[in-house]
């Protein structure tokens, strides 16, 4: 990111704006601990490794890599239930991707929870944290979290606090001219987040994270009508 949009910058703004920051510091966890817990990533999204929820997940894989052990899987490139299953029985947290597709998550997502159907509320889901990313062009994405978690929490997995998110075409292009509205939007850091806090749930610590929240501009008049 570009100084105008870096992270200290963004704060700054944020600050000025009057919104709360989160102290996003996040403590590296020693070295010894990152083979005790397993963290899979499942690329659901049709355009695999070469879309923008891949990007996402990039994104929170590199934030976690130092401190859990990583395992990937992409959808698109080969699919078996199988083998999905094997890496959800090994794995301590789970976190998702998937683009925006007419209002809903992908097939190659869908096809995966209908499989995977016998096995709600067993052992390759059950009591396991999870988190979701969507990528969107610019609408669709947060019905898509509220109910993808929805459906996830029914197959027994536990659904930490902020470890569903949406980052949009839209998102990217506002946050590159911020404004005071702006600030309270998602943004490539709140993916560090979901990603901490679906770890600290894995590792049984629970010592979540949040992202800044405007509680002063929720009133805030932007519509402009000629």
């Amino acid at each position: 990111l570009d100084g105008g949009n870096s992270k200290v910058a963004r704060l700054a703004r944020r600050a000025a704006a009057g919104i709360s920051d989160r102290s996003i510091i996040m403590a590296v966890l020693p070295w010894g601990m990152a083979s005790a817990v397993r963290i899979l990533i499942i690329n659901a999204a049709l355009n695999g490794r070469d879309g923008n929820t891949a990007a996402l997940l990039k994104r929170a894989a590199d934030y976690l890599q130092r401190r859990a052990e990583i395992r990937q899987l992409c959808l698109a490139e080969a699919y078996s239930y199988e083998v999905v299953r094997a890496e959800l029985m090994a794995a301590q947290g789970i976190l998702i991707g998937t683009g925006t597709y007419w209002d809903s998550w992908s097939s190659l997502l869908q096809r995966l929870l209908e499989d995977a159907t016998p096995d709600e509320g067993e052992a390759p889901w059950f009591a396991k944290p999870i988190g979701v990313l969507v990528s969107m062009h610019s609408v669709g994405g947060k019905g898509i979290v509220s109910r993808l978690q929805g459906v996830l929490s029914t197959f027994g997995c536990l659904v930490p606090p902020m470890s569903g998110l949406v980052y949009s075409y839209a998102n990217q292009r506002a946050l590159a001219a911020p404004t005071a509205q702006t600030a309270d939007l998602w943004c490539l850091e709140d993916v560090d987040v979901v990603a901490w806090n679906v770890l600290t749930a894995a590792l049984k610590e629970h010592d979540y994270r949040k992202w800044p929240v405007d509680r002063t501009g929720a009133d805030d008049k932007w519509m402009v009508h000629p």
